[in-house]
């Protein structure tokens, strides 16, 4: 997929801080981290859905859907090969579920990305990329001051074009 457009959900103000603290633990620990992407648009989030192309949605449905209470669970890892991805774990409530339904019903049939789809989504926030292997027992060590379950609200969604790096919010 070489044009990636993505509908991810923002946390409030509270949780972005402390994840963003979390990226920060990692950076300081000499670690790959969120915190070394510098980019305006890098912010501590949720993606729904990933696509080749994405039209318009009228976001209506989902508005009064926000905003949401989640929790931010415990570490978990992704990947394969000889790094992996660190994210904190998303609770999946029946209300966050419902809410995934609900955008990918009203983006319609697309090239969903296989994990965003309903039924194999595994809902997180990345904390780091391309962490190696022989890396990970210090990433979770570095991570272990933050505590555990982290309650957090989804307040809203913004739409994603990496090829264009725009950002524009839809609920």
């Amino acid at each position: 997929m070489s044009h990636v457009v993505s509908l991810e959900l923002l946390l409030d103000a509270a949780a972005d801080a402390a994840v963003r603290s979390e990226w920060n633990l990692l950076a300081a620990a000499g670690l790959p981290s969120q915190a070394h992407h510098t980019g305006e648009t890098n912010s501590p989030h949720i993606t729904l859905l990933v696509r080749s192309t994405l039209p318009e949605i009228d976001a209506t449905a989902v508005r009064p859907m926000l905003p949401l209470a989640l929790t931010l669970g415990a570490p978990v890892l992704f990947g394969s090969g000889r790094t992996r991805v660190v994210a904190r774990s998303v609770v999946p409530s029946s209300a966050l579920l419902e809410l995934h339904t609900s955008v990918h019903t009203l983006a319609g049939p697309g090239d969903d990305v296989a994990h965003t789809r309903p039924g194999a989504w595994s809902p997180h926030v990345t904390l780091a990329r391309r962490v190696p292997l022989d890396r990970i027992g210090a990433a979770l060590d570095a991570l272990s001051g933050g505590g555990g379950d982290l309650p957090a609200r989804a307040t809203a969604i913004r739409r994603w074009d990496a090829a264009l790096k725009t950002v524009t919010f839809v609920a």
